[in-house]
């Protein structure tokens, strides 16, 4: 069968007042048709003709639908109700067909217009994009506790859902940063120095994902969250960058910057820029860093056991922890700063969830902490259930991210909004999750990345490699080969005006790659970072030098420093820089 040309008759009165086609317009699907019949707006007496040509069925009705075909399913519906007399008829047998052009048509379709079209109102709104429902609205300028719908910040099976969404629904969550508040956009660092990391992280949710039956999503189904759209909380478009203290976490590099640091980053629509990194402006690829669902009482209990077992493991014994000094190697449940949603603290079951639920630091097997810089627009998760209900919680808005967030709070920061749809897969975790580890539960999340990035054509890329900064050999380490490529790169950069310490806070936020290159040519993986050029406002690359060209020896305004920066050296050169 061709493709259906439609035609709409122009309004045919019921007293056989003369009537005629619309014009010229032709249309090529009933999506199209539809569309335009709703901006029709005619009396209540008139009939609304859809015309039909080019059908090679003599079951027309048959011929044009299609499957989900709104139009279709309106017009049978007002048939239904009008009673007989209307439905597809060859147009030769309707009384106004001689007063009709004939233009080819063969077929209409009469529909009562008062069981069909829409008022104007009714119009606009059906043709407006679908708002999403808010289900978790914040207000910035209140504490994490003290907002409408209440937050938490830990993974238990027990913190109840805060409401329920359907599938296939829109639905838009709100988000506090990570810290809930606590730093401030203002000229010191002491507020990152001195942030007590129990707080973290602060998650919208949970929520609960029924399907269109009220049927909630299983245990052993899998929870497709596709994000429709998202975005920094409106009057609240800035972020931040920094560096933990060693002695409060410290990050990727903490044994050559152990104090605290902290840029600040202001949006203009896609692009952010910081007054403490000049020289750099880059559109970010904005994401959550947190999505993931509710563990059960036996994931919960796998996930405490297994880290309890490494946090008391002597750091002397982990290999890993010879060049990489961040610490604890764990963060085990505490309840200090619990916040547990509708459960009051002080209660019976406060005290028994709090000693119980799992820290947000770490990203485990219900998806979590995994800091994905792609997972933005048109990006799905597909996420394994563990609990009635999924029980979805997101959190940890990121403006922008490089692969690794080195420095730990190493994203550009923010609060935010999400708009999601969820699908709930039934039985997909058997399906399409194959268990590594010894239970069905050893599973972990699948990601299919959206079509929306920036472009960027011209990159630098730094390589890395298992030695370490002392010469000594490691075998296949793709942490030490990952170091080292930082490390390159950050002794690059500083060639051009930067201090380490901003180099460092850059490469944590800016839109750069990291890859695992080799990993099976022993002794040495090989790791490498790519950053985009374009994001400078100088050349970045090696070249032959003349006179005084090559890079630009300038001194730039450092990053935010804090009260006290402790006793341990931060670099051999602690500016970066060197005198023109």
């Amino acid at each position: 069968m061709q493709k259906l040309k439609l035609c709409a008759a122009d309004s045919m009165r019921r007293d056989g007042g003369s009537g005629g086609l619309a014009g010229t317009e032709m249309w090529q699907s009933f999506g199209e048709y539809e569309r335009f019949i709703h901006s029709w707006h005619v009396a209540d007496e008139y009939l609304v003709a859809l015309v039909v040509t080019s059908v090679y069925s003599l079951d027309v009705a048959a011929a044009v639908e299609e499957p989900g075909n709104r139009l279709l399913a309106s017009s049978r519906a007002a048939l239904a109700a009008g009673g007989g007399g209307h439905g597809w008829v060859p147009l030769s047998h309707h009384e106004q067909a001689s007063k009709m052009p004939s233009r080819g048509l063969d077929w209409y379709l009469m529909v009562p217009r008062t069981s069909y079209m829409l008022s104007e109102e009714q119009h606009w709104k059906n043709m407006a994009p679908p708002t999403p429902r808010l289900v978790v609205p914040i207000d910035v300028s209140k504490k994490p506790w003290e907002q409408k719908v209440p937050l938490h910040n830990r993974w238990h099976p027990d913190i109840p859902p805060v409401a329920d969404v359907t599938e296939g629904e829109l639905f838009r969550v709100e988000m506090v940063d990570w810290t809930g508040g606590r730093v401030s956009d203002d000229n010191s660092a002491d507020d990152i120095k001195f942030l007590d990391l129990t707080i973290t992280h602060y998650l919208s949710g949970p929520l609960r994902i029924v399907d269109a039956e009220g049927v909630p999503a299983a245990p052993g189904d899998l929870l497709a969250v596709e994000i429709c759209n998202l975005g920094p909380l409106p009057g609240d478009e800035w972020g931040y960058t920094a560096i933990f203290e060693r002695e409060n976490g410290g990050g990727f590099l903490t044994d050559h910057f152990p104090s605290a640091r902290k840029a600040i980053w202001y949006f203009e629509g896609i692009y952010a820029y910081s007054p403490q990194i000049p020289g750099v402006r880059f559109p970010g690829l904005t994401h959550p860093g947190i999505v993931g669902t509710a563990p059960s009482a036996e994931l919960l209990n796998i996930w405490n056991e297994r880290e309890k077992i490494l946090a008391e493991t002597n750091h002397e014994s982990i290999k890993i922890c010879e060049v990489l000094h961040q610490r604890p190697l764990a963060n085990l449940p505490t309840p200090e700063n619990c916040l547990l949603g509708k459960i009051q603290e002080g209660t019976v079951d406060w005290q028994k969830i709090a000693n119980e639920a799992a820290r947000t630091i770490p990203g485990r097997e219900n998806g979590g902490n995994c800091d994905i810089k792609n997972l933005s627009r048109g990006s799905k998760v597909y996420l394994p259930v563990f609990v009635d209900g999924a029980n979805l919680s997101t959190g940890d808005m990121h403006f922008s991210q490089g692969d690794g967030e080195v420095s730990f709070c190493g994203a550009i920061e923010m609060s935010g909004f999400l708009e999601l749809k969820c699908e709930i897969i039934r039985g997909g975790m058997k399906e399409y999750l194959t268990p590594i580890g010894p239970t069905p539960l050893h599973v972990n999340p699948i990601f299919d990345i959206g079509p929306v990035e920036p472009r960027f054509s011209d990159w630098l890329v730094f390589e890395g490699i298992s030695v370490d900064e002392s010469g000594k050999q490691h075998f296949l380490d793709a942490s030490v080969a990952y170091k080292r490529a930082v490390l390159n790169a950050i002794e690059y950069l500083s060639r051009f005006g930067y201090s380490k310490e901003q180099v460092y806070l850059l490469l944590s936020c800016c839109p750069c790659e990291g890859r695992i290159s080799g990993i099976v040519d022993s002794p040495n993986a090989v790791a490498t970072l790519a950053i985009p050029t374009a994001i400078f406002d100088q050349d970045v690359k090696p070249k032959r030098l003349s006179g005084k060209q090559g890079p630009k020896l300038r001194r730039l305004p450092d990053v935010l420093r804090c009260s006290s920066d402790g006793h341990l050296p931060v670099t051999q050169d602690p500016s970066g820089t060197k005198a023109p």
